[in-house]
């Protein structure tokens, strides 16, 4: 039987967590930065839809920096939003609620918003000359890299839908006070670096599954992914369960931040001297994945406790990004890569190129969304928001009076 003290940290967990909705705008902001130094990379984490002509070593360290914790962040805030939702919503509105948050947007933005960035790409090579309208046909023949059809940054959004779905029975079963998977870890993150043991979990993934599976977000062939961002999905989901980890990422903080710090050292060490193992199921290859799956840890760890210290609080600039984040997270590639195909062609500097970009993706995002979403409730709808509620106006104290 739960104690007191289970009861209260529970209650103490449902407290709205103003951290997480920062580091949640905040992941969002950073993706289209990410994004356009995306425009100037060349690598073995594969080529954006537009490219330009010179790379730059800067934007590569950029690029590998931002990747190894940038997604695993997010699949873990979306982890912990999903024990919120629990929170106040019965299974059925929970699926619901899945269903129109998740499904509706992924359709929508995979037939609308993914094709103008698949033309693009194609547009960009000289030799391509057909109509936006007569592309379109051809964007579900076939699938990527085979074909033009891929649902492009929005693998996410099929991912977490995945993983809300399918791991329901036991995100249901860990909300019970006396479920022993949960109780065993909320009592075992008490112990002194245990928060930092984590990481073996993950390492051990990397290290078995990311030389079979690279990395291709198809979702039925992405084994590495898969196990990989649904981890990072309960260790979410968990953390907001209890306090005691809070406490527990609030203790080790100095620990993990040092330690990431270490870890991307050394790593951007080994890309920048071009001494990275080859993908094979090599004990270097595995024992270097293993390494990548520990820094990537850390880092969410440490940027967990550094919201905490310094983002818990609300503001009116929270509230109109926390509605806004959304939306601006399924536009913006769209309207980056739109802007980046006329950008790339200029005779300009690599940083003015991803400032030109990246200020004026920002602006024209935000300009659609304020423009064309915000106010509507069908394209709110369809950007996965609630619809706006009319609230019924008062009667004024004439009208009460002739009615009377």
């Amino acid at each position: 039987m739960p104690s007191s003290e289970d009861t209260q940290q529970l209650t103490q967990s449902r407290q709205r967590r103003y951290d997480i909705d920062w580091l949640r705008v905040l992941a969002v902001l950073l993706l289209l930065y990410f994004h356009t130094a995306a425009v100037f990379y060349q690598g073995d984490l594969g080529e954006f839809y537009i490219r330009n002509a010179r790379s730059s070593q800067v934007m590569n360290s950029i690029v590998l920096f931002i990747h190894q914790w940038h997604m695993p962040l997010f699949f873990l805030i979306s982890g912990a939003g999903t024990w919120f939702a629990l929170s106040y919503r019965s299974t059925q509105q929970y699926v619901q609620e899945r269903c129109q948050r998740l499904f509706i947007p992924f359709v929508f933005g995979t037939l609308v918003l993914i094709p103008p960035q698949v033309y693009l790409r194609l547009l960009s090579d000289s030799t391509y000359d057909q109509s936006y309208w007569q592309f379109y046909p051809k964007f579900f023949n076939g699938i990527r890299p085979h074909g033009n059809f891929e649902w492009g940054h929005l693998w996410f959004l099929i991912y977490l839908f995945t993983f809300s779905l399918v791991a329901l029975p036991l995100l249901l079963h860990l909300r019970r006070l006396d479920a022993p998977l949960r109780l065993t870890l909320t009592n075992w993150i008490e112990k002194p670096g245990v928060v930092l043991l984590m990481a073996f979990p993950l390492a051990a993934i990397e290290s078995l599954l990311r030389p079979r599976w690279a990395g291709f977000q198809n979702l039925y062939d992405d084994w590495a992914n898969l196990c990989l961002y649904v981890l990072y999905f309960f260790y979410g989901y968990l953390m907001c369960s209890d306090a005691r980890f809070g406490t527990a990422i609030d203790k080790h903080l100095g620990t993990a931040l040092g330690l990431a710090l270490v870890c991307m050292g050394l790593l951007l060490s080994l890309w920048q001297s071009d001494r990275i193992p080859d993908r094979a199921y090599s004990l270097v290859y595995m024992a270097y994945q293993g390494f990548r799956g520990c820094n990537s840890w850390f880092w969410v760890l440490a940027l967990l406790g550094l919201g905490r210290r310094f983002l818990n609080f609300n503001s009116k600039l929270l509230s109109y990004a926390n509605e806004a984040a959304y939306p601006v997270y399924l536009l913006h590639q769209t309207v980056l890569v739109a802007i980046a195909f006329y950008v790339v062609r200029w005779n300009s500097g690599i940083a003015t190129k991803f400032w030109i970009i990246s200020t004026a993706s920002l602006i024209v995002t935000i300009g659609l969304y304020e423009l064309l979403i915000r106010r509507f409730n069908i394209p709110r709808f369809l950007f996965g928001l609630k619809p706006i509620v009319q609230q019924p106006s008062q009667p004024t104290v004439a009208s009460q009076e002739r009615s009377s």
